[in-house]
């Protein structure tokens, strides 16, 4: 069985390499058929918002988009309820698919039974 995969990014464009390795990661992952969730907090929470992905650029990097579309087609994409709360995000705020939790629910899936996770 191949264990779930909890990957959270806590950046944003200030550190555009550390948030596009996050993406690259869960993405390669549940490419691979890994059961994927990837968590958006502090100003990553940014990237769950339509046309956000779409407008960062990394030189010679997989479009964030892409990457972003990837899990939500084969895993979960989280948008932090505190970090949502404090952006003014809304659930109708969200690409299709992604949705808003919180701690209790990050902490049960990294407490899962063969869970790993991962902190960018």
């Amino acid at each position: 069985m191949t264990r779930a995969l909890v990957v959270k990014v806590t950046c944003g464009p200030e550190d555009a390499e550390r948030l596009n390795q996050a993406f690259t990661v869960a993405a390669a992952a549940a490419a691979a058929g890994a059961p994927v969730s990837l968590w958006l907090t502090g100003e990553a929470a940014w990237y769950g918002v339509p046309g956000r992905a779409e407008a960062f650029d990394l030189p010679l990097a997989t479009p964030l988009a892409t990457l972003r579309d990837t899990v939500l087609a084969m895993g979960t994409l989280t948008v932090c309820t505190q970090c949502a709360a404090r952006r003014e995000i809304g659930e109708a705020d969200l690409v299709p698919g992604a949705r808003i939790a919180g701690a209790a629910v990050f902490a049960e899936e990294v407490l899962a039974d063969g869970a790993q996770a991962l902190v960018y």
